[in-house]
């Protein structure tokens, strides 16, 4: 019977999900019928043309339902979807882990009732007999899940370690290039305003370098005016009573201490040029200073972005192999589901065969 029955039989869509049954005596509340997510697949027998729903939860079969005509599955939240079995006098409800695996199965759903809906208008009353005794299934307890694939336990898997150390090691070093960023910007910044101070130093110092050239040369003819001056004096002190009166001696050295502070002016002025000369050439070691930490950061953010390269493509690889893991124990997965299934259904054979 056991081969027999593989070969009539055959899955033709399988999906991950949560499944309850609406409690009987409330009709309200739904009873989780597998702690974990399970496989929930249709079968096709091509030999009485008939559709079915089976699940099963390790040993157990969760869902046995003959899918006909009547039969509506009802989207009911954006992840969650129900319909009843009339036959079975129950409610079955689905949890799936994304809106997009519900809107598969429902309109795989929609696909198997119109199939059984022409399947049941070509058959013979006889047959539609024959398969209402296939349809009622005993409701097993539950038992330990099959490990889950599509549903949100899959998080399980030890591959899930990896890729959390990945993704911390990814995100630490975008954190790394996000602080030398914003280093970098500090920087820049600190280098802008050394640049606009150097400006205007160079400026001033162009116009006071202007300024000294022209105060020197006003210099050297205050100098000779002072000196004439004094000569004038000399000459006036020598030839006493027949020079100019002594109301002209006094306007003379007047203009003379008048023309020696402003000597003494002109003196502390470029002396504090020469001071301003020597800031600039601080401020211009300060800007080599930063620009030399800017090329530094730099050459860290580029190591940073050469690091971040090499572990987004670990990263991929390692998600590459979870994929092919994950589709190799899907499709174990599913031969294990419909052995499984075989089993119990060869096990209520043998029942059967005792009892007779």
């Amino acid at each position: 019977m056991f081969p027999h029955h593989r070969e009539r039989e055959q899955p033709i869509f399988s999906a991950r999900a949560h499944v309850f049954q609406i409690d009987p005596n409330t009709k309200r509340n739904w009873i989780p019928a597998s702690k974990h997510a399970v496989t929930v697949s249709f079968f096709y027998d091509a030999n009485r043309n008939v559709y079915r729903i089976i699940s099963v939860g390790g040993t157990k079969a969760i869902i046995n339902c003959t899918v006909t005509p009547s039969m509506t599955f009802t989207k009911t939240s954006q992840k969650f979807g129900q319909w009843a079995d009339s036959r079975a006098n129950t409610v079955y409800g689905l949890g799936f882990a994304t809106e997009q695996q519900l809107h598969q199965f429902l309109d795989k759903f929609k696909e198997v009732k119109d199939a059984a809906r022409l399947a049941r208008e070509k058959s013979q009353d006889k047959e539609l007999a024959n398969t209402a005794l296939t349809i009622a299934a005993p409701q097993f307890s539950q038992s330990p899940p099959v490990m889950c694939v599509n549903g949100p336990e899959d998080k399980l898997f030890r591959s899930q370690s990896a890729d959390i150390t990945l993704s911390s090691e990814k995100e630490r070093i975008k954190k790394m290039l996000s602080e030398g960023s914003i280093c970098e910007m500090n920087l820049e910044a600190e280098l802008f305003t050394l640049q606009d101070s150097n400006s205007k130093l160079v400026a001033a110092l162009h116009e006071a370098n202007a300024n000294v050239e022209q105060w020197k040369k006003q210099l050297v003819a205050y100098q000779e005016e002072t000196e004439r001056l004094r000569d004038q004096v000399s000459e006036l002190e020598t030839h006493g009573g027949h020079g100019p009166s002594d109301l002209l001696k006094d306007e003379l050295t007047q203009s003379l201490e008048e023309l020696e502070a402003l000597l003494k002016a002109k003196d502390e002025e470029i002396h504090i040029l020469q001071s301003k000369k020597a800031d600039y050439h601080e401020m211009e070691h300060d800007r080599n200073e930063a620009m030399h930490r800017l090329r530094e950061m730099e050459m860290r953010n580029s190591d940073l972005e050469r690091r971040i390269q090499n572990t987004e493509q670990n990263l991929g690889n390692s998600l590459e192999d979870r994929d092919r893991m994950d589709t190799e124990i899907q499709r174990a997965i599913e031969i294990l589901d419909i052995k499984i299934f075989d089993l119990n259904d060869l096990r209520q054979s043998l029942v059967k065969l005792i009892d007779k």
